[in-house]
């Protein structure tokens, strides 16, 4: 991936529970540092869960414990980078357990890397998506359409990642202050287009675009 030696690994894992997640990430970045894996990204869905990142302010969570557990919503304190998010059926999680050294060893340059993977999947479904100076992300007229989170770890290994909203459920989103942006909207693929999406073909093309954005 950093040199045309480097190759990409791709997981496909379904729908799994954050937990289970956070558990195979901590297993992979020492297989990662290691070297005895490749470059890797997890793709898969989480059931309903809250997540909150090193910056994030518990007043970002509109709902009570009580009414989280009703509606079936986990919440999880998580050491990744950013505020509030949401995950759930319908959005695409990419976690990436990249070793970024030696020629990519800058957490920006990343980041932006990860926007621009975004973007590229958004333009291959004809959705015009965009960065925001005002934070981390891919944004529509209509909304935040990508969130990104990260963690980069001793020697420089990355873990957590990027959500991208393909059929989601957008109402779920009230349930917190998205990435603590209160006046930014939420969208999705299949909000953009007015048509169902299909999650294969979003897979497809965000394994395409890693490859793209990550040899260069």
């Amino acid at each position: 991936m950093n040199s045309p030696h480097r190759s990409l690994a791709v997981r496909e894992l379904g729908t799994i529970e954050y937990s289970e997640a956070l558990e195979l990430q901590a297993h992979l970045i020492r297989e990662r540092r290691e070297a005895t894996i490749p470059d890797t990204i997890l793709l898969l869905e989480h059931p309903h869960v809250i997540t909150l990142g090193s910056s994030s302010d518990y007043a970002h969570v509109l709902l009570d414990a009580g009414e989280l557990e009703k509606r079936g919503i986990a919440l999880f304190e998580v050491g990744r980078g950013g505020d509030v998010t949401y995950h759930g059926p319908g959005q695409l999680v990419v976690y990436p357990i990249m070793d970024l050294k030696p020629d990519r060893k800058d957490l920006h340059r990343y980041l932006r890397d990860l926007e621009s993977v975004l973007i590229k999947v958004a333009c291959s479904f004809g959705v015009q998506a965009n960065r925001d100076p005002s934070g981390t992300g891919v944004f529509t007229e209509l909304g935040k359409l990508g969130a990104i989170g990260v963690r980069v770890s001793s020697g420089w290994i990355t873990s957590h990642g990027i959500a991208l909203n393909v059929s989601t459920k957008l109402d779920f989103f009230k349930t917190i202050v998205p990435c603590g942006i209160r006046d930014c909207g939420v969208s999705s693929l299949e909000r953009e287009l007015q048509a169902p999406v299909c999650m294969a073909e979003v897979k497809e093309c965000m394994v395409e675009s890693f490859k793209q954005v990550f040899s260069s």
